[in-house]
């Protein structure tokens, strides 16, 4: 809720303030920690929705658990194409990447 006076209580509204406004470096890792997370969400929601874990689908697609829970982290940053080509392709899936603008607020 956004007072009248620029103060605000919302909580997302004062950390984006403090913390990326006006920061476009802090924007654009920001940006790339919602996509490796976007991802990784993706991966998981897929795999629990076929009823595999983590282990059958590292089968699957000729790797192990590690490797599996790593792609599902959302810190992990070496998504590659082909490792996501081979997991769609096990869950009868295929990739479709897309451009979208920038989301500017936190």
């Amino acid at each position: 809720m956004t007072k009248k006076s620029g103060t605000t209580t919302d909580a997302v509204e004062i950390l984006h303030r403090r913390y990326f406004e006006g920061k476009p470096e802090r924007l654009e890792i920001l940006e790339e920690a919602r996509a490796d997370e976007d991802v990784a969400r993706k991966i998981f929601e897929l795999r629990t929705k076929v009823g595999l874990n983590q282990s059958q689908l590292g089968k699957l697609i000729g790797t192990t658990a590690p490797v599996i829970c790593r792609l599902e982290d959302a810190d992990y940053e070496g998504h590659s194409p082909a490792m996501l080509r081979r997991i769609a392709a096990s869950l009868n899936q295929r990739i479709e990447i897309r451009f979208v603008p920038i989301r500017r607020t936190a």
